[in-house]
């Protein structure tokens, strides 16, 4: 019986461990999702409500305004999770106060009872008189052992009862930052929801004025559509175009490979093992390693800039305020601050550069098989041929004359296939 009340006691205490860190944890996530999210609310406000609304088209004010009210929607719910989770805190932690009281109590009563009967222990005879009245030397050792017993047993009482209040005393702490931090969270949540019925009460003052001209608006959407479409449709007609040239030099470096003299101790890994299918890079035994690199690398990948947030994602989308409108896009665009630097997202190799109607300069890398573009460039600061490590700057992002931005369009290929780039930068 003592061994079962023993081993219950062991897994009531490791469950109670697990489940105080699995708290820890959850309350760790919270708190890192909301300090993320007013992170990004903060880049919202700096990089998107920079300009005065005078300057900024209505369909674009709309866009950015759609972007801070999901964000602040997401800080209000992010915030409702944290109170919820800190109330049920709240409630455990004034349940193990009383019930820690409750021991306590019966601990110094007892502990009372024990000094008390220890005191009248002690006036009736001494601990001298209580060795000597001992028939034989065998008594007299028990009765030693006993008051060492005794003391001990006194001392770990006392100890205990000190862990005990400690215990309490540490509870009683965490209660009280507990509700300051409940409060605190309840006070933001409180502001974010006067915002968020500010920032709708605007947005639906927008839509309104869309709502009376929706031809009108719905077909500069159509419009701006088809501008990006033709980007798009250059850009990969750029790309087949640098494939093609790619696998041209590859053929007549294999051609001449076999050429040489076998008896050479020339190096094979800049030359093709095997030619490629129609459209794809043909790789050298070096190619495929780095896309191979490029592949273990998926979503860890650098953002292309240091500073930026994503305001159009890739994909066909249905337009918030015009349903029967869709727009896609096959990159993403970031929004950024004036002049921002522009990295390479890995190593690899300028594959071309260009110059776009309506994209500005366009810097094409080569990673193996992969292709990462990167469009609206102000400045560049490398030429074709050249080799880039990850984050090397190669240019500055150039500020959109349309909508009063600073806007990166970044694309990621493999071979002619365009791939969602979120999933494979960092966090994007």
């Amino acid at each position: 019986m003592k061994q079962l009340r023993t081993y219950l006691l062991i897994v009531l205490c490791l469950f109670s461990g697990a489940t105080l860190s699995a708290q820890i944890d959850k309350q760790k996530q919270l708190e890192e999702k909301r300090k993320a999210i007013l992170e990004e609310i903060k880049q919202i406000n700096s990089l998107l409500f920079k300009t005065k609304k005078e300057e900024k088209s209505v369909l674009t004010q709309v866009e950015d305004l759609n972007q801070r009210i999901s964000a602040i929607e997401n800080l209000i719910r992010v915030t409702n999770q944290q109170a919820n989770f800190l109330t049920r805190n709240i409630n455990n932690n004034i349940k193990k106060i009383s019930a820690l009281r409750a021991e306590l109590k019966v601990m110094k009563a007892d502990y009372a009872t024990m000094i008390q009967k220890s005191y009248k222990s002690k006036s009736q005879q001494s601990r001298i008189m209580f060795l000597l009245s001992s028939q034989n030397f065998l008594q007299a050792y028990k009765r030693v052992q006993y008051m060492k017993q005794y003391a001990k047993f006194r001392k770990k009482q006392g100890e205990g009862i000190k862990l005990k209040t400690e215990e309490l005393q540490k509870l009683n702490e965490d209660l009280i930052s507990q509700k300051k931090t409940k409060q605190s969270l309840i006070a933001e949540n409180k502001a974010a929801k006067a915002q968020l019925t500010a920032e709708r009460k605007d947005q639906q003052a927008l839509i309104a004025t869309l709502k009376k001209d929706e031809s009108k608006f719905a077909s500069q959407i159509r419009k701006k559509q088809k501008e990006a479409d033709a980007i798009d449709k250059q850009i990969d007609k750029l790309i087949k175009a640098a494939i093609e040239e790619a696998n041209r030099i590859a053929r007549e470096k294999a051609l001449a490979a076999k050429a040489a003299d076998k008896s050479t101790n020339t190096s094979t890994k800049n030359v093709i093992t095997k030619p490629a299918k129609k459209d794809e890079f043909s790789l050298t035994a070096e190619d495929k390693a780095l896309a191979a690199s490029f592949t273990s690398n998926k979503g860890k990948l650098p953002w292309p800039v240091e500073k930026g947030m994503v305001t159009k994602s890739f994909g066909t989308h249905r337009h918030p305020q015009f349903p029967n409108v869709t727009t896609s896009n096959s990159g993403v665009e970031i929004a950024t601050a004036d002049n921002e630097p522009v990295r390479s997202i890995f190593k690899g190799q300028v594959m071309a550069i260009q110059v776009i109607k309506g994209a500005n300069k366009v810097v094409f890398i080569q990673h193996g098989d992969y292709i990462s573009v990167y469009s609206n460039l102000a400045t560049v600061n490398v030429k074709r041929g050249d080799k880039v490590t990850t984050k090397q700057i190669i240019g500055t992002v150039a500020k959109s004359a349309t909508e009063n931005k600073t806007l990166l369009k970044f694309y990621i290929y493999r071979n002619k296939t365009k791939i969602n780039p979120a999933d494979w930068i960092y966090r994007m």
